[in-house]
């Protein structure tokens, strides 16, 4: 969750709102702001689920697997329930690799509601997004918290 004001929250959603309104269609959209303060600048859209929306896979009981397909299917889309204060992290990889691993997952995964996707892209050059770790907290930063330590106790070989 991004901590942001309620008029910057308005306008990120006034933006959102108006892209995927002129783009038409079914499903999810992630559409990627940056806030300063009360401005938001519009980055990009992609017109599918997204690892910044993993999230959902612990944060609720629907994911933005399930409620992408729904969307495109046109299925009824039923009251959300959230679980519980959740974030997730990204497990970045700097480097060159034909065929990246990973070790040191099981100590990610100690924390109690705490998960990983690792994403199998097959090569790395430079600086990629390779995986996600997702926790579940008692508060919100508890959960940035947990994480943080889940993604960071991950150790890419290249």
């Amino acid at each position: 969750p991004q901590s942001m004001t309620p008029q910057a929250l308005a306008e990120a959603q006034r933006i959102a709102r108006a892209v995927t309104d002129d783009l038409g269609g079914r499903g999810i959209f992630g559409v990627e702001l940056f806030i300063k303060g009360d401005t938001v600048y519009f980055s990009e859209v992609s017109p599918r689920p997204h690892d910044t929306g993993m999230v959902t896979m612990l944060s609720q009981d629907l994911s933005e697997f399930a409620l992408h397909l729904r969307a495109i299917l046109g299925l009824p889309i039923p009251v959300i329930r959230q679980t519980g204060p959740t974030a997730s992290h990204v497990i970045l990889v700097d480097g060159n690799s034909d065929a990246p691993t990973f070790s040191s997952v099981e100590a990610a995964l100690v924390e109690p509601d705490t998960l990983l996707r690792l994403f199998g892209k097959p090569e790395v050059r430079g600086h990629r997004r390779m995986g996600v770790a997702l926790a579940k907290g008692a508060t919100i930063d508890e959960a940035r918290a947990k994480a943080t330590r889940a993604a960071n106790a991950v150790v890419p070989g290249l």
